[in-house]
């Protein structure tokens, strides 16, 4: 008697290749690229790709050490840090429907809080810490830490309606 072996292939999602198919796949990083240009009064990103407006926020580890923390965080820094929280609240906006307030008190030296709360519910709160060095590895960390913290603030609103409507 002899056994007879099949083989089948298998068929593998492709995973995006290029930033353009990882941006488009993300909400949060569509949410990112929206409060930037939203935050845009004088149009100056209105023709930038999402690419462009996303790289910014991508620092490898070699690059955040040649970044100095003993200065004052530059107003460029924390213009990504704001659009970072906004997108977060937007997030929530979007799936929950509570309205949303973003509060960041950051120092001149890099420390401080990021507040996202909706009536009296604090939806999400970050410690901020050398904030000089803020940024992600990959489109997709960026993307996922983003929704993270989002999907836990609708969590947070499902849970206590009562204290986010107050």
């Amino acid at each position: 008697m002899t056994a007879t072996v099949t083989l089948s292939s298998t068929t593998e999602t492709a995973t995006p290749v290029n930033g353009a198919e990882v941006i488009k796949q993300s909400p949060f990083l569509q949410a990112i690229v929206q409060q930037i240009r939203v935050n845009d009064g004088y149009g100056t990103y209105r023709n930038w790709s999402d690419e462009l407006l996303l790289k910014p926020f991508i620092l490898t580890k070699q690059q955040k050490r040649k970044i100095s923390v003993e200065g004052d965080v530059d107003p460029i820094t924390k213009g990504r840090i704001f659009a970072f929280y906004r997108a977060i609240a937007l997030r929530i906006e979007q799936q929950s429907g509570l309205l949303c307030q973003v509060v960041v008190d950051l120092s001149h030296e890099g420390f401080g809080w990021a507040l996202i709360f909706s009536g009296r519910l604090l939806l999400t709160t970050r410690t901020l810490r050398d904030a000089q060095r803020f940024g992600f590895d990959s489109l997709e960390k960026l993307g996922e830490e983003g929704e993270k913290l989002a999907q836990k603030g609708v969590e947070y609103a499902i849970n206590f309606p009562e204290v986010a409507k107050a």
